[in-house]
């Protein structure tokens, strides 16, 4: 890994979802397991009943992941955000989570209102659960609803039904979790406009403090993928996602959760700030199978098998598998793709401190360019996406770099 790398920590962990000049420091950590692979998933995740005996397989991830975090990790931090992703982290005991956050705490340094999130899948939690996440330092919890609706879950490949779903946002709640998040993914094959709506009406109902809604993508080597490539099912519509995208910052507007990022809605000072870290092209750590990390313009990545991962940690060896460094105008236009995600948009005065003073005038063609095509727009030193071109990201991040 690279060497250590300091950074200025704000007084107070920004929960603006506003794009920031200094966004903190974060830490990612990965648990590839789950209980099943949904239909549509490209993640480095593994099932259980796909991979025998993968159960006997936690206790030495988790000492792997210890070893790593205890030494890769240390003068690195501290860190504003620690974000368990996976796979399904919740298929660990509540007390294995809080031993591989106590290594970051240890190692890395946590600053005190430090946004500390964790995955779940709703069949895997209850309130005991909860109470343990809450009891090892967890304040956040992101739950993959995906839809409320039978027949999408069953077509996406997920296994809860919307009552076990919601149960465990309410149940969440009633453990005292401070931060609740809740996930949908709409386009797919399965669903009508009035399913989509169901599902936002009745996330709604829920209310969470934070709602992510993504468009479902065909991932290649998906299960997904072969359905779609043998005629067995559509493909999806970009012009339907377009409609359902609509209907999302309709009725979420209206329920009083505003837009921070293209796909993640939040009440006022609930956005996620590790989510902003990202998108304001931050630093953070990666630890796990196949996790990345950024620093400073250095891209690294982690084997992706957690056997190999456990090999490595239990031989003292980096689980590293590769890295790469980004020259510093591909770093600007990356940095500038990213942070126009954010419905913010990027400060210009910021970035150029940021970045270096005329790092702009490299893209300003471009940026004109997308500006004339109505992509764009700059309006008061922020240089943001139009509603037109929010949809449009990828066409902007292309043109960008």
């Amino acid at each position: 890994m690279s060497p250590p790398t300091t950074i200025a920590v704000p007084a107070a962990v920004s929960r603006s979802g506003e794009w920031l000049e200094d966004p903190g420091f974060g830490v990612y950590i990965h648990i590839p397991f789950c209980l099943h692979r949904c239909h549509y998933c490209d993640f480095n995740t593994y099932a259980l009943k796909e991979s025998a005996g993968a159960e006997n397989v936690h206790r030495p991830y988790v000492d792997a992941l210890v070893a790593d975090i205890e030494a890769n990790a240390l003068d690195r931090g501290p860190a504003t955000s620690v974000f368990f992703g996976g796979g399904t982290p919740t298929l660990l005991p509540a007390e294995d989570l809080g031993r591989i956050l106590a290594a970051v705490r240890a190692s890395v340094g946590i600053v005190p209102d430090a946004e500390i999130t964790v995955e779940a899948n709703p069949e895997t939690v209850d309130e005991r659960y909860f109470a343990g996440l809450l009891e090892a330092g967890f304040n956040r919890v992101s739950i993959g609803i995906q839809s409320l609706v039978p027949r999408v879950l069953a077509g996406l490949g997920r296994t809860h039904s919307p009552e076990v779903a919601l149960g465990a946002m309410t149940v969440a709640k009633r453990a005292g979790v401070p931060d609740v998040n809740g996930d949908l993914i709409y386009g797919s094959p399965w669903e009508r406009s009035e399913d989509w709506r169901a599902s936002l009406e009745g996330l709604i109902e829920a209310s969470p403090d934070h709602i992510s809604a993504y468009a479902l993508t065909v991932e290649e080597g998906t299960p997904l993928a072969t359905l779609v490539a043998t005629g067995r099912v559509a493909d999806v519509d970009p012009d339907l996602q377009a409609d359902r995208y609509e209907i999302a910052g309709e009725l979420l507007g209206r329920a009083g959760y505003g837009r921070y990022e293209i796909s993640n809605w939040a009440r006022r000072g609930r956005a996620s700030a590790h989510n902003v870290l990202y998108w304001s092209a931050g630093n953070y750590l990666g630890f796990g199978a196949g996790a990345h990390g950024h620093l400073d313009g250095t891209r690294y990545w982690s084997k992706r098998l957690p056997r190999d991962y456990i090999a490595a940690a239990a031989a003292g060896r980096s689980p590293e598998a590769g890295r790469e460094t980004l020259a510093p105008p591909v770093r600007v236009a990356e940095a500038l793709m990213l942070g126009i995600r954010l419905a913010s948009g990027i400060n210009l005065a910021s970035f150029e401190r940021r970045w270096g003073d005329g790092t702009l005038d490299v893209h300003a063609p471009e940026i004109t360019a997308l500006v004339t095509d109505g992509l764009i727009e700059e309006a008061g030193g922020w240089l943001r996406a139009t509603p037109r071109g929010t949809f449009l990201a990828s066409e902007i991040g292309s043109r960008l770099l």
